[in-house]
């Protein structure tokens, strides 16, 4: 094995690209529609483009401390980038092969053919010159400049480009439109389809002007944002200030079309100030991502038959939320429930005059969104609203910005970034006030309150009028007010307050447990494992005889299935349709078992470094739902990975009776 992924810990990066291969796997999996699969092209795309903004550039920063401090952050980070480097070219032929060999092909079986620029006849020629001169020709960005002067021409943050390589050691860099359809489909008088891209639009009509072939080159810059003693100054304001830097940061990696000629190369390594480190070798488009919104010009379909989400019963039994609540601890479970009752419960909170109070941590913000209109009218209409909004979710700081100030305009008490430390609790507390006495209720999530991650991750949340939950969860808030330092709690688990000690408590108990002879059982869902100490507990455990399955989505750095280390732990991945969000955490406390969901995956950041809120799950019925939806997913034979020593991706295969986790999950809910 490699130094940077040994028998001990399988490093967290190269972990991840293990990840983005099991994407590439749906791409291939044709029990998907073929339209999934280009989905999952998509995802790919966006996927590898996240990571080299996010994770490539925080090595790259690294590599650059001084070496005392760089040991202490990551173990030698050229090898490290040079690793990825290797992977990432690995699996951008197979993603190639992938589209050209299989999703092509498949495309015309059901006559759709996307063609190139060179397969055009008479009438598609004439049909791109016409939407070139009609769309194009006035509104393209063409930089030329001289390719032996370094940064003589720019290339923006994720913008696709073509590049060519003109007379006088001139290059010129053509910026393919993102206001302009990635695809265009050709007119047809018959059930016979043509698209092409966008590009090839490019291309036809540029190789006409200038005899030239051009070729695709795309450029990813360090996206995070460097924001300098938090500590002081309106960090909101050093944020908004930070963002345009994201367009102009360092180049963490130069996609460029392997069949560019070395002259051309040579040329864009020097007029760009990139270099072989930050070359990777891809196909003739990039920015594949714009496939989520690839055209289906007949009438067939082409995708997964839709699943709409199952009404919760506490809709049609209770003609109020809030008595819903106060009946009994209500689960739910989305997508594959509706996510409506917890808009409902804050649009009910915004129009009850008995309400007097609603507190609200948000991190993801969707763009349109009837939960944040609730939240904008209940602060206009006087009510206590505070709501805490994670500026530094990456990616979403200008929605949450933008909401915040709605929000602010409104009436609300809004809070932005506790300095030093991120927010990323799904928590929601409200206060009624009846007859002089006061009613709490709390909502406690694993997923965003975001209609539209709703349909897409699978999460759960907690709605509880329990009194001393609300109690534990209001002091949280009371911190993130500034009222208190430490939120006393007995029932929730807090980060960085009290997580990792109640989870290391609890993995102890197993430990004893089997050593005195008795059964030890931990089962862990959730999307990363990464905690060196919290890996070294798993491993003190699974020597000790205690039974340990996980459910990891992403990033697993736990080595399982070695002797003396890790033989009694077993680790699947399920992707499939929807992205598992979801963290459930259950251990079996000599037959008394607790159960609970939360936010936090057991990553460093989330229990030091984040405030995350972890609920136990009491009510009965509710324990039994969640039990049953994690022995779903430790069935699944169809869409479950092995999560081996060298994290091989191996789907599960057994003979057991065919389980695909995400229908069958689908499925115990409509039965219910």
């Amino acid at each position: 094995m490699s130094k940077l992924f040994n028998s001990k810990y399988y490093h967290r990066d190269l972990s991840w690209l293990r990840f983005n291969h099991r994407v590439l796997q749906e791409i291939k999996d044709k029990r998907n529609p073929l339209y999934e699969r280009i989905k999952f092209l998509a995802i790919f795309s966006s996927n590898l483009d996240e990571f080299f903004k996010v994770r490539v550039s925080d090595i790259r920063q690294i590599k650059d401390l001084e070496k005392p401090l760089r040991k202490k952050l990551i173990t030698k980070p050229n090898k490290v980038l040079a690793e990825i480097k290797k992977q990432v070219n690995q699996q951008q032929q197979e993603f190639g092969s992938a589209f050209l060999d299989e999703i092509i092909p498949d495309l015309k079986k059901e006559n759709i053919h996307l063609i190139n620029f060179k397969d055009f006849n008479k009438q598609q020629k004439l049909y791109a010159e016409d939407y070139y001169s009609s769309n194009l020709k006035n509104t393209v960005d063409i930089q030329t400049g001289p390719s032996s002067i370094k940064n003589s021409i720019f290339a923006k943050n994720e913008a696709s480009y073509l590049v060519a390589l003109k007379e006088e050691e001139q290059i010129e860099l053509v910026e393919i439109p993102d206001n302009q359809p990635r695809f265009v489909v050709f007119p047809s008088t018959d059930q016979t389809f043509y698209i092409t891209f966008l590009d090839d639009i490019l291309k036809h009509n540029l190789l006409n002007k200038n005899s030239k072939e051009y070729y695709a080159l795309k450029i990813s810059r360090d996206a995070e944002l460097y924001i300098e003693d938090e500590f002081s100054g309106d960090l909101m304001q050093k944020i908004l200030d930070a963002l345009p830097k994201r367009k102009t940061g360092q180049a963490t990696r130069a996609l460029i079309d392997a069949s560019a000629p070395i002259a051309l190369l040579e040329a864009v390594k020097n007029a760009l100030d990139i270099y072989n480190t930050d070359i990777i070798f891809g196909g003739v488009y990039h920015n594949f991502k714009d496939f989520f919104s690839f055209p289906n010009p007949t009438k067939k379909k082409l995708n997964n038959v839709n699943l709409e989400p199952i009404p919760h019963s506490l809709l049609t039994k209770y003609n109020s939320v809030f008595d819903a609540i106060e009946a009994k601890d209500q689960l739910i479970h989305y997508p594959y429930q509706s996510f409506e009752p917890v808009i409902k419960l804050l649009e009910e909170a915004a129009v009850s005059p008995e309400v007097k109070t609603i507190k609200m941590t948000l991190y993801r913000l969707a763009k349109t969104s009837r939960l944040n209109t609730a939240i904008a009218k209940a602060a206009k209409a006087g009510k206590n609203v505070i709501i805490f909004i994670e500026a530094k979710a990456r990616f979403d700081e200008d929605n949450n910005l933008r909401w915040g100030k709605i929000f602010k305009e409104n009436g609300a008490k809004v809070i932005y970034s506790y300095p030093g430390i991120k927010v990323h609790s799904k928590i929601l507390y409200i206060e009624k006030e009846i007859k002089g006495k006061l009613k709490t209720y709390s909502y406690i999530g694993t997923g965003n309150f975001n209609e539209k991650t709703a349909k897409l991750y699978t999460d759960f949340g907690l709605m509880t009028a329990n009194s001393k939950i609300c109690k534990e969860l209001n002091r949280v808030f009371l911190v993130l007010e500034g009222v208190l330092i430490v939120p006393k709690a007995k029932k929730l688990l807090i980060s960085p307050f009290t997580s990792r000690h109640i989870f290391s408590t609890m993995v102890e108990k197993e430990i004893e447990l089997a050593q005195a002879g008795k059964k030890g059982l931990i089962v862990l869902k959730m999307n990363s494992l990464e905690d060196k100490k919290m890996i070294q507990l798993l491993y003190k455990a699974s020597n000790a005889g205690v039974q340990i399955r996980l459910l990891i989505r992403g990033i697993c750095c736990l080595v399982p299935g070695i002797k003396g280390q890790s033989e009694n732990i077993t680790i699947t991945s399920i992707l499939d349709r929807y992205l598992e969000h979801g963290r459930v955490y259950l251990f079996g406390n000599n037959g008394d078992e607790k159960l609970f969901i939360g936010s936090a995956d057991w990553m460093t950041r989330n229990l030091s470094h984040r405030i995350e809120v972890i609920t136990p799950i009491k009510d009965k019925e509710n324990f039994k739902i969640v039990k049953d939806i994690l022995n779903i997913q430790l069935s699944d034979n169809v869409k479950a990975r092995i999560i081996d020593a060298d994290q091989k991706n191996n789907y599960v295969t057994n003979n057991n009776t065919i389980v695909q986790s995400q229908l069958a999950t689908y499925n115990y809910f409509k039965n219910q």
